[in-house]
């Protein structure tokens, strides 16, 4: 298959696999049987589980085999949907825990749509069982559970596709291969915005969980103290025991982009910081509406990021990537400026090399192969996509307040990174109205990657590596990567 691109690869394999059947045995990647039917669990029923389900659904000969989610009121409710789409011949059955489902030798792969302190684990317990695993993003709540995922897929060679749709986009495939080719010269900065509009959520108050409610697999790996209404069922995004804030919610979509465009031997970065706060709200939540961080990587190629969330008048929408070049050219919104030139030109490149498909297809064909190379997405691209956001957020988390004012960024010498983060601070002045009386960023602290190790070193090491695994409850523990 090497030598054989993923865009075409279907174009050759289409008949044979219409006489193939994969079975899930643990570890095994076998194919017997004498039909190609692929049979997947989907874990976690709601927002993005909704959209597993009408992705897999709508591919030819796959069954939904398992419905998995700990409130028996969205499983209830998701079982009542397929039945209604299912016109009598409903053969998916319904389950709370997934380790169930993953003793059913004939279940080939697991689609992962729960919380992001789940996904790691699940992926992990896929991989030994020898499930195919589709995991949504981030696939990592923390830096070294990605690395146990990545140590997983390599000892039981499943297929792990992350949820990152652009992946599957072969303009923004052959956008990238332009780049690296240095058909706009070196690319200095690769920058990513996750600016959409949110709100605040508010405070509720310690409680008892609700019946219908399976607590306990709710929280899985993460030590939560108690129960509060703001988990359950989307607000744990802005809680760091359970979520990544909207850097690494969506904001993992671009920052995937933003790294993919980098020269391809670069891994992960050895400096990061972040500046931002949690602005106007004043709720519970505990994630940065508002950042601006940065990443350097071993080659100097740099990542940039913007997370702009608090809505005023005017509000300009952005989930979208910039690339800037060493020589002043840049490309904006599908609009390449040559240096010193206000004038933008229209991209224009070939399509790059994906597996065809969209994300779901792509999956599923990857599985059929048997070849986790076909994933559009694979298990060291989620990793290194996912670490890049990780580091950034724990430079925010271990940083200290100061006050709201465009002093506020500790950029050094870097007068990119400065001008950056002086049109944030004007938007969220100007346009946002916070005052410089009284309101505070939050900066985090440079720090200091390995990217061999992946360990931090040098100044702040101590207090970072902290941050690298969150601990897990004890029927819920990530395992070491070496025993997996």
């Amino acid at each position: 298959m090497a030598a054989v691109s993923r865009r075409h690869f279907l174009q050759g394999t289409s008949a044979a696999a219409a006489s193939l059947l994969l079975t899930g045995t643990r570890a095994s990647g076998k194919v017997d049987g004498a039909n190609d039917r692929v049979r997947i669990a989907v874990a976690g029923l709601n927002g993005r589980g909704k959209a597993h389900l009408g992705g897999w659904l709508g591919q030819d000969n796959v069954e939904v085999a398992y419905v998995i989610d700990p409130d028996q009121r969205v499983l209830d409710g998701t079982m009542k949907s397929l039945a209604a789409r299912a016109d009598g011949k409903l053969t998916t059955k319904p389950e709370s825990d997934i380790r169930r489902v993953l003793e059913d030798p004939t279940v080939d792969a697991i689609s992962i749509a729960a919380p992001n302190h789940w996904h790691s684990l699940m992926t992990i317990w896929g991989a030994q069982a020898g499930k195919h695993v589709y995991v949504e993003k981030p696939m990592s709540h923390d830096v070294v559970e990605g690395r146990v995922a990545v140590e997983a897929q390599k000892k039981y060679g499943v297929v792990v596709q992350h949820g990152t749709q652009r992946r599957s986009d072969a303009k923004i495939a052959g956008l990238h291969e332009a780049i690296k080719a240095g058909k706009f010269g070196r690319l200095k900065i690769s920058y990513g915005y996750c600016c959409k509009p949110r709100g605040g959520i508010g405070f509720k108050s310690p409680s008892d969980p609700p019946e219908h409610l399976d607590w306990t697999l709710w929280k899985g790996p993460a030590q939560i103290d108690q129960y509060h209404g703001n988990y359950v069922h989307y607000n744990w995004h802005w809680f760091w025991e359970t979520g990544n804030g909207d850097l690494n919610n969506q904001g993992t979509h671009q920052l995937d982009v933003a790294r993919w465009a980098l020269d391809d031997d670069q891994t992960h970065p050895v400096r990061a910081m972040a500046i931002g706060g949690r602005f106007q709200w004043d709720d519970q939540g505990e994630t940065p509406n508002t950042m601006f961080a940065l990443a350097e990587y071993p080659n100097g190629q740099y990542v940039f990021f913007n997370v702009r969330n608090v809505n005023y008048d005017d509000y300009e929408r952005q989930v979208e990537n910039e690339y800037y070049f060493e020589d002043g050219g840049k490309i904006v919104r599908g609009l390449y400026y040559p240096p010193g030139s206000k004038k933008g030109e229209k991209v224009s490149v070939e399509p790059g090399d994906v597996t065809p498909g969209g994300n779901w297809g792509s999956f599923i064909a990857a599985v059929r192969a048997n070849d986790p190379s076909m994933a559009n997405g694979d298990v060291y691209d989620a990793h290194y996509g996912c670490v890049l956001g990780h580091l950034m957020n724990n430079s925010y988390r271990l940083g200290e307040q100061v006050p709201f004012n465009e002093k506020a960024g500790r950029f050094g010498d870097n007068a990119d990174a400065r001008e950056h983060f002086l049109k944030l601070h004007e938007i969220m002045e100007d346009g946002v109205g916070v005052p410089e009386d009284g309101a505070e960023y939050t900066v985090g602290p440079t720090l200091t990657f390995d990217p061999e190790t992946e360990r931090h070193v040098g100044e702040h090491a101590s207090e970072a590596n902290t941050l690298l695994k969150d601990p897990n409850n004890a029927e819920f523990q990530v395992p070491d990567a070496a025993d997996v």
